[in-house]
């Protein structure tokens, strides 16, 4: 009898089951194909509901302050279920109560039960109240550590669904190549393949715990002209696709992204945001992406009222739409769409296409299914966990950039009092994008500082000056402070906003750009006053970006860039500067010398840092630059330890279409640290003008003292392509160069390969010189001039003869020479900057011309 009773009551589930999955709408039926189901629901919506789709509902719209207006809700919304809804300014705990109220509105109370994305800011932590705030994206870059992205994404999506969030807007992607841009501190850094394989790591972490990633700024945006906000890029197709899209590309094409953010700016003249080449011809057709643009905050309404390609909302909802631009944030010029739908303006169909898209993503994520993410589980909001995890990517973000005399570690066990200088001594720096800048939701490296050193050493605190004022009142308790101490450690850099927050006493972050990278207010005056003292000083740059630093490199013995590096920046720094933890990380933006310097970026076209290569100071007068070089001050990759590490050996080979590159790194210091090996590649002929070295790989290694490893990067062949004039990648057949090393400007191996139809085994780095026998005659007294290729004399080109190899003169100030010589012999011409030149000595008078060369 009981065998028969749970027999009736499985076939009564079952029967159940059936009726209800009968009672459900094709698009309501998890077991049916996405296409099925997106079809289904498309051909039952009305245009006003499908225009919604496409639309957002923002906090300002429904919220009081902190608490949902549930009649505003039902007002804003109706009986039509939104695309998009968003909380910025709430409070992680008002997230996850709110939030929920919002979807269970859109499921319970409008015609179709369609859930809407819930998003949220999340650069480097979700930007609500109580999130843990981990370092910025130029800290996360300088670490050359993808894993570490890679968990930081799992361990903010676990935050992100306790507040009850789907849709993120991060990562960006952004090349930066404009150091005066305020946003530098939102990019990895300067690099398109560093950029790349930060955000895939990135976004493979946030989808694998369920949280959809949006990939930002699509189009150039990180070159502004002037570097000002939302300015124009000018660059050609070339650099367009090789540089400023390269990120996009890579990560479009090897992940299942859902979502793209457009650009407030423009290129070649058209606003990024109704660029149908960029949107539709490339993003699309091109790349075969399937997911849905979404528009940066009022970009849409900027088509008229900052670029005046527009002179309504109805034309500028068209040029957006008809270009491939999805999804409308902030702006109101969508409810436009109707009427231009009613009156034949506009075909239906590209509205279908945009609520496709957007239905598309919210299937294919299981919103649907999971409206409110239970699969998922939901993280504790600032674990322990997650705090540990911002510590170990402050610990390997910070770059010592130079430790002179080893003054770098300090010994607690030798200092009787440290002096603690500067702004950012004892305020902490979140970067922007962070709900806080208070110094209760973080440690400052002065409380980090005392915490490390206790009793045991005097600590002294001067704030010295404020970054946001050329006053110069508080510099002398500064200089008290550091008279009576061993040590002084200058702390000075930039102040970001944060979040729909505070706005005050900003210089950098969004929309806070500079003319000057000289550190601002009273800060130079600051250290070069703490320097007069003859107390050893150590400088911390807390920053978003690169300064020019010129005088304190020549000057500071110690000099670190610690960017914003999250809640832990205090803790971190102590262990850094007292030896606890040894600094690995590396820069991922080039410093310029001065302003005037810029642009400074490493990957340059050969013909882009001078040409005569005589570089001039006030002493000296030279050419390109009059008084400077034209390199930077410290460039990309570059990163000292503790301790030191050798690079041996070079083995290049060609494999099934990838190129691997061995070497053996060894550590010959007497502490373990952590070294960058970094892969260069140039391509030494090429049909048009390419970069002089571009990053393909790169791994961070980790060694104990006296340890070696073999280290083998590789990448596939396709990486040495270039675009063409239509922006389609092709790999010209030639010789490769692979440099390694452990900075762009520090490349202590290198080998070639060629690559192309005539596939070649390895070809020797060093090119053969030809042997010629020498057959000599008398000795004669040969004269002459040098010149360069521009008929400028030359002086200091040392002349030799190739018989013998012995110098026998050197070009005077007006570029004659006079020496002997046996007739036959060769005389050999050399000075750096110019390509070698030999000349047969056939009678008394010879005049030389030398051409330049980056070698």
């Amino acid at each position: 009898m009981k065998r028969y009773r749970k027999d009736v009551s499985v076939f009564l589930f079952l029967l159940v089951s059936s009726v209800c999955q009968a009672q459900q709408l094709p698009y309501q039926q998890a077991a049916l194909p996405v296409e099925v189901r997106v079809d289904d629901l498309l051909q039952r919506m009305t245009l006003d509901e499908k225009i919604a789709q496409i639309r957002h509902v923002h906090s300002w719209d429904i919220f009081n302050g902190q608490e949902l207006d549930e009649n505003k809700l039902a007002k804003v919304v109706g009986d039509k279920c939104w695309g998009f809804v968003e909380g910025f300014p709430l409070t992680g705990e008002n997230c996850r109560k709110n939030m929920r109220k919002i979807q269970e509105y859109m499921l319970n109370h409008t015609r179709l039960r369609i859930p809407c994305f819930n998003v949220a800011e999340a650069l480097h932590g979700s930007a609500h109240e109580g999130s843990t705030i981990y370092p910025q994206n130029i800290a996360l870059g300088s670490t050359f550590n993808p894993d570490l992205a890679y968990r930081k994404a799992k361990m903010i999506a676990g935050e992100l669904h306790a507040q009850g969030m789907k849709q993120i807007l991060a990562p960006c992607v952004d090349v930066v190549r404009d150091l005066r841009w305020g946003r530098v501190e939102e990019s990895y850094g300067e690099d398109p393949f560093l950029c790349g394989l930060f955000g895939i790591a990135e976004v493979k972490g946030y989808q694998e715990q369920g949280i959809s990633p949006m990939l930002k700024h699509f189009g150039p945006h990180g070159n502004p002209l002037g570097g000002l906000n939302l300015a124009s890029v000018e660059c050609g197709v070339r650099d367009l696709h090789d540089i400023y899209l390269k990120p996009f590309e890579m990560i479009i094409k090897s992940q299942p992204l859902k979502a793209v953010m457009s650009t407030y700016n423009s290129w070649n003249r058209i606003p990024n945001s109704a660029s149908h080449y960029l949107l539709t011809d490339v993003l699309r057709k091109q790349w075969g992406f399937t997911g849905y643009v979404y528009s940066d905050w009022g970009a849409i309404e900027m088509l008229q009222t900052f670029h005046h390609t527009a002179n309504s909302p109805e034309e500028c909802a068209l040029q957006a739409l008809m270009a491939g631009l999805d999804v409308e944030a902030s702006s109101e010029c969508y409810p436009a769409l109707k009427q231009a739908v009613k009156e034949g303006r506009l075909p239906v169909g590209y509205i279908d296409e945009a609520v496709r898209r957007v239905l598309t993503a919210k299937f294919e994520t299981g919103l649907f299914e999971d409206p409110f993410g239970e699969k998922y589980r939901a993280g504790k909001v600032h674990s322990e966990e997650s705090v540990r995890l911002a510590r170990e990517i402050a610990d390997e973000s910070v770059v010592l950039l130079k430790n002179e005399g080893k003054l770098l570690p300090l010994d607690e066990k030798h200092l009787d009092a440290v002096a603690v200088i500067g702004p950012n001594a004892d305020q902490v720096q979140f970067g922007d994008y962070t709900w806080s800048r208070s110094n209760k939701d973080g440690v400052t490296p002065l409380q980090g500082i005392r915490r490390l050193v206790g009793n045991k050493v005097k600590v002294h605190y001067a704030k010295g000056c404020d970054m946001m004022s050329p006053d110069t009142s508080l510099i002398a308790t500064a200089v008290e402070a550091a008279r009576k101490s061993d040590v002084a450690i200058l702390f000075v850099g930039s102040s970001s906003a944060s979040l729909a927050r505070d706005y005050s006493n900003t210089n950098c972050g969004e929309g806070f750009d500079l003319n000057d990278l000289t550190l601002t207010g009273a800060q130079s005056g600051l250290i070069k006053a703490v320097y007069a003292t003859g107390t050893p000083v150590v400088l911390v740059l807390v920053s978003g970006k690169p300064f020019v630093l010129s005088w304190e490199k020549e000057h500071i013995p110690a000099i670190l860039a610690q960017w914003y590096a999250g809640e832990q920046e205090g803790n971190s720094i102590a262990d850094i500067l007292f030896g606890r933890v040894n600094p690995s990380g590396h820069l991922t933006f080039s410093f310029p010398q001065s302003t005037g310097h810029l642009p400074v970026y490493y990957n340059h076209l050969p013909s882009d840092k001078g040409f005569y290569k005589k570089p001039g100071s006030y002493s000296e007068p030279g050419r390109d630059y009059v008084f400077s070089s034209p390199a930077a001050l410290w460039s990309f990759g570059h990163g000292l330890s503790y301790t030191d590490f050798v690079f041996e050996g070079i083995d290049t080979s060609l494999r099934n279409d990838s190129i691997y590159v061995k070497c053996t790194l060894r550590n010959v210091g007497n502490r373990s640290g952590k070294e960058v090996v970094q892969l260069y590649v140039r391509d030494l002929v090429s049909s048009v003008v390419m970069p002089v070295q571009q990053l393909k790989a790169f791994e961070k290694v980790g060694l104990k003292a006296g340890e070696s490893s073999e280290v083998q990067l590789s990448l596939p062949v396709s990486e040495l392509a270039m675009s063409d004039n239509d922006g389609k990648r092709v790999i010209e057949p030639g010789a490769f160069e692979f440099q390694l090393g452990n900075a762009s400007d520090r490349i202590l191996l290198r080998d070639t390969l060629w690559i192309g139809k005539e596939v070649r085994e390895k070809k020797q780095c060093s090119v053969p010189v030809e042997k010629k026998t020498v057959s000599v005659g008398k000795k004669i007294e040969v004269r002459g001039v040098v010149r360069d290729i521009q008929a400028t004399l030359v002086h200091g080109v040392d002349i030799y003869t190739k018989s013998d190899g012995i110098l026998v003169g050197c070009t005077d100030c007006n570029g004659a020479f006079m020496v002997e010589a046996s007739e036959g012999d060769i005389l050999v011409f050399r000075k750096k900057g110019y390509a070698r030149r030999d000349a047969e000595v056939l009678s008394g008078t010879l005049n030389i011309r030398l051409t330049y060369s980056n070698e």
